[in-house]
């Protein structure tokens, strides 16, 4: 049968059958939107035709012919106009496959193995093995099925703290906040977000004062500089800034030598021996700690030591030295020299939270596989700025022109 045939409207099952295809691709309306589409292959099938939102009109398959009968497609179109005048939106199965795939990659562990994926060539495989064995430990089992994207701050905030109160992972939990804080900067720079919830948390959460780190807070930082500003044994108010500047375990900086200073160059090379994982260490020198280091050198001795200890030339000052000029400003039980590291690391990884590895490798924390000072796994270059920021910004903090 010609389509110019057709006689009347809705089509009737004999018209639909007989129905013969065209050069081209055709379609005749049935009625309410409804319409029977005819191939030039012969296929034929239902479409229904609406308005969206936006305005524009758009098709909605219904099925094959004669798979679909023109009863039941009758049907499914009645059905789709009473939705669309009701205000309902209408949805193809392609959408929901769609939404489907979408709400997946909305899944937070999805957002964070992708992250994951992004360091795997730059870690070493212990670094990695720890970082996903944690992650899967600590944050998948809470965190993985939902979300990224509904999770809120207060949601994150209230379930660091309590790995931190009820488990007391206090230097894990540093990790895993930045692991997280990580993965959610991922999605913003892909326009998945536009904020970080866990921006400025480090901030919020407990500290850890335990054992030998001791700290004060952030905001407290400029009167403890000032204080050591003001010490009056001048050698070891320098030793103490140099522990804010450069923040060296504090063994280090006791045995540090003046033919380990290049100021030429700008850098403190720590011999393997004096090194935490016996690995020799280039600490790039900002412009501050030069001054310093300067000023300590028309207080050197015959010594070749930096800080070399009461009537011995080859022994340096004991551990407690350092603690105990602290304690005398009144930091007792608030400030010991190993508490600069954590300042430092708290900053670093606040400012350059995109650059982990390289705050990892500031702190001398280099991971396995790196083996002499300038090593690429050793981020020479890069901390050479990160180290300047830093002697910048306590300029900045302690208004030092």
């Amino acid at each position: 049968m010609k389509r110019q045939d057709i006689k009347k409207r809705p089509l009737s099952d004999t018209v639909l059958e007989s129905l013969e295809p065209e050069d081209k691709e055709y379609r005749e309306l049935d009625g309410n939107g409804l319409y029977f589409r005819v191939q030039p292959n012969g296929k034929k099938a239902w479409l229904f035709r609406y308005k969206k939102e936006n305005g524009k009109w758009s098709w909605l398959g219904l099925g094959t012919y004669p798979t679909i009968k023109g009863a039941l497609a009758r049907k499914k179109a009645n059905e789709f106009a009473d939705k669309l005048s009701n205000g309902e939106p209408l949805t193809t199965r392609k959408m929901v496959n769609q939404q489907k795939i979408e709400n997946e990659n909305l899944r937070f562990k999805v957002l964070m193995f992708d992250w994951l994926d992004t360091k795997k060539s730059n870690w070493g495989f212990d670094t990695y093995d720890k970082a996903v064995k944690s992650i899967k430990r600590h944050i998948i089992p809470e965190f993985g099925e939902r979300d990224f994207t509904a999770i809120s701050p207060k949601e994150w905030f209230d379930f660091f703290q309590g790995l931190q109160r009820d488990l007391g992972i206090y230097t894990q939990v540093e990790k895993l906040t930045s692991y997280v804080r990580n993965a959610y900067d991922w999605a913003k720079f892909q326009e998945k977000i536009v904020f970080n919830p866990l921006e400025g948390i480090t901030r919020h959460l407990d500290k850890n004062n335990g054992g030998n780190m001791k700290f004060v807070e952030i905001n407290e930082f400029p009167s403890l500089i000032h204080a050591i500003r003001r010490y009056p044994k001048r050698d070891m108010a320098i030793g103490l800034e140099l522990f804010a500047l450069l923040f060296p375990r504090p063994v280090e900086l006791r045995y540090a030598t003046w033919e380990q200073f290049d100021f030429d160059q700008a850098v403190w090379i720590k011999p393997a021996e004096i090194m935490k994982k016996d690995i020799a260490h280039a600490v790039p020198l900002p412009k501050q700690a030069i001054k310093l280091l300067k000023e300590l050198e028309t207080y050197r001795t015959e010594s070749n030591l930096l800080f070399a200890g009461r009537g011995s030339l080859t022994e340096p000052v004991s551990d407690n030295t350092f603690n105990q000029a602290l304690n005398r400003l009144g930091y007792q039980g608030r400030q010991n020299p190993h508490g600069f590291r954590h300042i430092a690391s708290t900053q670093l990884n606040n400012k350059f939270s995109d650059k982990e590895q390289v705050v990892e490798a500031c702190l001398a924390h280099l991971k396995k596989g790196v083996k002499g000072v300038y090593d690429k796994g050793a981020h020479f270059e890069e901390r050479i700025g990160m180290m300047q920021w830093w002697a910048d910004e306590i300029d900045r903090m302690t208004n030092t022109p």
